[in-house]
């Protein structure tokens, strides 16, 4: 089904078949009831990504067939949040009348907010000049008498800011506000009102927990700055600078005081934890210090590698949250060994589609 297509009145059947294939491809496991958490039917996505088609006179936004590859115009795009529907409608009619402004221009990407910012990156095959930012700053000032907009220009070995590159998100959740700096090109929760589902389901089951938090792969801190509340202390990695550079802002402006993010993979946390090896960065962390009962991680696709695995099934408890059920279906026959699926919830962060975000609550054996 192409996204333009999508009926939302079958929203609830395609989630009950979504929830259904779920608790089947874990049936091998003792897995508690599944907790099911709906997304709104439409206007869902804060990202959404095109490629331009240039057409004499013409510029859209286009998608193209999964199984043809075919490719067919986006005027509206249902996912999308109204914010990114309302901006492609002004920009494309804006960029389509500029001749320096569409040239060799071949995608456009846009990240939004539930706060009401928008960031959009023009992808270009040629470079970025004087005269095309000279203009750009002219259609931008246009479009900020609507919206609060940001553009950025890219193109080979340039990134061209003309005035910021991230927006500020502001979350509510369980009725007190978060906010967080979410850089362009950097990954955010693609379903802002899942990802708060998701964040109070973790705060949820961890509201009677002990010591410290280890988490893995936090990114800009999603996870790590809400939990903080839950625990004595919280120590997290992430391996990519500007995500780090990112939770150092959103630390800040949140006001959280018992959270330290430090830059490294897990694979590295596992060498500085064994004493395999010192790293530089480290400088000022005593491991030592934590008390950590509780890991959390939400590793990409791949999962968790056999040494991380290896070294979480040492924590008491361990939250898992998974974009890929099959590598969390690998990981649990290891982890299931020690440790029991005591929660299990569906988080349907991309309606209408076979992606199943899940996560499981695991608590270890006596």
């Amino acid at each position: 089904m192409r996204p333009t297509e999508i009926q939302a009145d079958t929203y609830t059947e395609q989630l009950q078949n979504k929830a259904e294939l779920v608790e089947k491809s874990f049936a091998q496991f003792d897995m508690p009831e599944l907790q099911v958490f709906a997304s709104d039917p439409l206007h869902y996505r804060m990202r959404a990504e095109f490629r331009v088609w240039h057409d004499g006179e013409e510029l859209h936004h286009v998608m193209f067939e999964q199984a043809t590859k075919q490719k067919y115009q986006v005027h509206h795009f249902p996912p999308a949040s109204q914010l990114i529907n309302h901006v492609m409608a002004d920009l494309i009619a804006a960029l389509k009348r500029n001749d320096v402004l569409r040239r060799k221009l071949f995608q456009i990407d846009y990240l939004a907010t539930l706060s009401g910012e928008i960031i959009v990156s023009l992808l270009y095959h040629k470079p970025l000049d004087e005269q095309w930012q000279d203009e750009m700053q002219t259609l931008l000032a246009a479009l900020r008498a609507s919206y609060s907009i940001d553009i950025i220009g890219r193109a080979k070995k340039q990134k061209v800011i003309l005035d910021r590159d991230f927006v500020d998100e502001s979350l509510t959740i369980n009725e007190r506000e978060y906010h967080f700096k979410q850089i362009e090109n950097s990954f955010t929760q693609p379903n802002a009102k899942v990802n708060i589902k998701m964040l109070e389901w973790a705060l949820d089951i961890t509201k009677q927990a002990e010591g410290d938090l280890l988490e893995l792969y936090c990114g800009s801190g999603n996870f790590s700055i809400p939990l903080a509340q839950n625990f004595r202390k919280v120590l997290a990695t992430e391996i990519s600078k500007t995500s780090v550079a990112a939770a150092q802002v959103n630390i800040s402006k949140n006001q959280i005081d018992n959270l330290k993010i430090i830059r490294m993979s897990s694979e590295e946390f596992v060498q500085a934890q064994q004493g395999v090896r010192v790293f530089r960065r480290l400088e000022g962390v005593d491991l030592k210090a934590y008390e950590c009962d509780t890991v959390l991680v939400d590793p990409p696709r791949s999962g968790l590698d056999d040494t991380t695995v290896d070294m979480v099934k040492a924590y008491a408890n361990i939250i898992y949250i998974s974009c890929n059920p099959e590598t969390l279906q690998r990981n649990l026959e290891v982890l299931c060994k020690t440790h029991k699926v005591t929660r299990f919830a569906l988080f349907d962060q991309f309606p209408y589609t076979h992606h199943a975000e899940c996560g499981v609550y695991l608590q270890k054996l006596s």
